[in-house]
């Protein structure tokens, strides 16, 4: 048997199932493309979660497209961000071309241009349906890191949430967080939380109040309020076929903390509401998570922790997710180790950092008796990709180098005309355009805030009007304590008693007068 053959029947088995597949593409051997080589992803292995990785401009957005297509038309519902807002056209079917028609033809299919149900997202509400969740629903691990908080500042933030817990004070949008920022810090709840909580400092919480009112100043702060965004809005089918949720992120692109963050608070609501599932034949939802080098740059470790909890126990949920960045160092290793499908476009060695990024993505890969893994890491084609993924029985499979299915959508985003009808016609669009103002935290406050200051200026004017009182009774009494007025006091006393008895109190003067008497 040649080697041509040998690695033919290797591929084979290794990937050969009767189970529903995702078709990923055909192997390369030697620069070969072979056809009969498939390489396909079992459909129930897809919550298993998986990293799609590679270089700027090696076609790893075109590999989730080509994913979320075909779980779309398995009936599988797709998460997924548009950083660009470059994937819209997924909506619409794709145009043929000789390329593609030639690539179809290598690979052993046949090119059928086709598009799928879309729903549009933005976190501005300028570009898709309007996605929001409460303050209460990001928690304060998410809101430190959007914040960009010290440990010190992230302590105090926890504080805000234990207290409105506590007193039952919903905070739904960032008026209640500054409301109850200012009540603990400066306000009547500076004394109440003492002994519980521990007092706040003015120059953190100022600190916190700044970080709230940059965010609002960047436009962005209409994500956390009501109407809160529904999870299950994200398990829908249309026809038999999943909906593919875009969140189109390219007006807020260059605040990465806030659309990585808000993702993962998606995927943790997720995993608070969804029941357990077990193994399914094919999972609930995917959960595409792009640039996600982003969700994981600077993070404190209570958000790592965080994020490794998600990943580990959604998957029984019937969730599963897929990272998306440039090399798989950029994902910790407590989250790597997760990840059972692995889809590695061509790396490049141009720099030393790049030549020990390379080394250590080999040794992440099974050992292979048809590739030098570390040349043909570096020598793929765009479009192309180093796969390995658990087979039905949850074992890896053989590394093939892959000549990957292209989308049979638009590969790049609708006319804006298109679009904005697109948006204008969704029901969720409707559902979520109106922003709500529910009595919270900052109503609550509020109210009482008056009524203490009531009862402080009821107090103060008690003791203004007693000081006055005080004052009125001591010049009274100054007065009568004078020596004119104990003499005036004297002469009446006199007086009376002369009136009394029928005497005159007055002293009689004698040989003082004119005539003698």
């Amino acid at each position: 048997m040649s080697k041509k053959e040998q690695f033919i029947a290797a591929i084979q088995k290794s990937y050969q199932t009767d189970k529903p597949v995702i078709r990923l593409g055909s192997a390369i051997l030697d620069g070969e493309i072979i056809g009969e080589a498939r390489v396909s992803l079992p459909l129930r292995m897809m919550n298993r979660h998986g990293l799609v990785a590679g270089a700027t401009g090696s076609g790893k957005t075109r590999t989730l497209q080509v994913l979320a297509e075909q779980l779309s038309a398995a009936g599988v519902p797709v998460f997924m961000s548009d950083i660009k807002g470059d994937l819209s056209g997924i909506a619409q079917p794709g145009k043929t071309n000789a390329a593609l028609e030639e690539r179809s033809q290598i690979l052993g299919t046949v090119f059928e241009p086709k598009g799928y149900p879309v729903e549009l997202y933005s976190l501005s509400g300028q570009k898709g349906s309007q996605m929001r969740a409460t303050i209460l629903e990001f928690g304060p691990i998410l809101l430190s890191k959007i914040f960009e908080l010290n440990e010190t500042q992230s302590g105090v933030l926890a504080i805000l949430f234990k207290y409105a817990d506590d007193k039952d004070l919903p905070m739904v949008d960032l008026n209640d967080l500054k409301k109850v920022l200012n009540y603990l810090a400066e306000g009547p709840g500076a004394v109440e939380i003492k002994a519980d909580y521990g007092t706040i400092s003015t120059s953190t919480a100022g600190t916190i109040l700044r970080k709230i009112v940059a965010l609002e100043q960047q436009g962005v702060g209409t994500i956390f309020g009501e109407k809160s965004f529904d999870i299950t809005d994200l398990i829908n089918r249309v026809d038999g076929q999943g909906v593919i949720s875009l969140l189109n992120i390219s007006d807020v692109q260059d605040k990465p903390a806030l659309f990585s963050t808000f993702m993962l608070s998606l995927l943790a609501e997720l995993y608070h509401k969804l029941p357990e599932a077990g193994d399914l034949d094919k999972p609930k939802l995917v959960f595409f998570l792009d640039e996600a080098h982003l969700l994981f740059k600077d993070a404190p470790k209570a958000f790592l922790d965080q994020i490794e909890q998600v990943v580990r126990l959604i998957r029984s949920k019937g969730v599963g997710i897929f990272f998306c960045t440039q090399m798989a160092q950029d994902v910790p290793v407590s989250v790597l180790s997760q990840l059972g499908n692995r889809v590695q476009h061509v790396l490049r060695a141009f720099t030393p950092q790049d030549a020990d990024a390379l080394k250590q993505t080999v040794k992440t890969y099974p050992r292979s008796d048809y590739y030098a893994i570390d040349q043909i890491l570096t020598t793929l084609g765009i479009g192309q990709a180093l796969i390995t993924v658990l087979n039905d029985k949850g074992i890896p499979t053989e590394v093939a180098a892959t000549h990957l299915l292209p989308p049979t959508s638009i590969m790049g985003p609708m006319v804006q005309a298109d679009y904005d009808q697109h948006v204008q016609q969704s029901d969720l669009y409707m559902k979520y355009k109106d922003p709500l103002d529910p009595e919270s935290a900052y109503e609550m406050l509020t109210k009482r805030m008056e009524a203490h200051a009531k009862v402080q200026a009821e107090a103060q004017e008690e003791v203004v009007q007693a000081k006055k009182q005080k004052e009125e009774t001591s010049v009274i009494s100054d007065a009568l304590n004078s020596p004119l007025a104990k003499q005036i006091g004297r002469e009446v006393v006199r007086g009376v008693f002369g009136m009394l008895f029928g005497k005159s109190t007055r002293t009689k003067k004698t040989g003082g007068g004119l005539f003698g008497f």
